[in-house]
């Protein structure tokens, strides 16, 4: 099995944990970076082979990472010289990839089975495969309904569910076909190419642990419950 781990972002949200360090390797805990985790997990799960993306920093993730012997994996690096978007790295080695792969970025920390999310791609047959978490937003504000200057409806702080990507993918190799090896290709851009080709994603939902490290709250938030989350998130690692 092989995964994609997506490493080349400037974490500017992050900053300044990510002044000097990529994002995947800020530290969690007393012992682990974000990165060391997710490769400890994917070990685990049976995945043998990895490719990481890198840029911002990149060499300092080579230097940490290695060749993956560390955990049993064999790494290798898809080395991004400008920005190419969170699928537009996936085309620089698009011919080296097997059929169908794990795609996720290098910043989540979750207990999701990846094993189990690159099965279900496989069975349902889609072009991709997305796993989402249920979110919730509280409204602070009566909401108004307005037409023609009336207003028509009103709900008092209402609350809105919904579901979101957790950057986690399986993906198939087919599905990049037409796109240009060298040009930026965003998943939004993927997403939305294969809804208006009536091709849609699967939806692998998971309502386990979740938590994206995108800001300096997730962050804390991250390094206040990973003593307790420890066991869930490495387990038999």
């Amino acid at each position: 099995m092989h995964a994609f781990i997506l490493a080349g972002g400037k974490g500017v949200r992050l900053r300044p944990y990510t002044t000097a360090l990529p994002k995947p390797l800020v530290p969690i805990g007393d012992q682990h970076a974000i990165l060391e985790i997710v490769l400890r997990q994917l070990a685990t799960a049976g995945f043998t082979h990895c490719t990481i993306a890198i840029g911002h920093l990149g060499e300092i993730i080579r230097a940490f990472v290695g060749d993956g012997s560390q955990w049993g994996m064999t790494i290798d690096y898809a080395t991004e010289e400008s920005p190419l978007g969170t699928m537009g790295a996936l085309l620089i080695l698009r011919d080296r990839l097997p059929e169908t792969f794990l795609v996720m970025n290098g910043d989540v920390l979750t207990d999701i089975d990846y094993a189990d999310v690159l099965r279900r791609h496989q069975a349902s047959g889609a072009p991709l495969t997305i796993a989402t978490y249920a979110r919730k937003v509280s409204i602070d504000f009566g909401v108004l309904t307005t037409d023609a200057g009336r207003v028509v409806a009103f709900t008092e702080k209402p609350s809105v569910d919904y579901r979101v990507s957790m950057g986690v993918y399986g993906l198939s190799r087919s599905t990049l076909d037409g796109y240009t090896p060298g040009l930026p290709l965003g998943f939004d851009e993927l997403v939305l190419d294969l809804l208006a080709a009536e091709r849609p994603p699967y939806a692998y939902d998971f309502d386990g642990y979740w938590l994206d490290i995108g800001r300096p709250d997730d962050y804390d938030r991250a390094n206040a419950e990973f003593t307790v989350r420890k066991p869930l998130l490495l387990k038999g690692a």
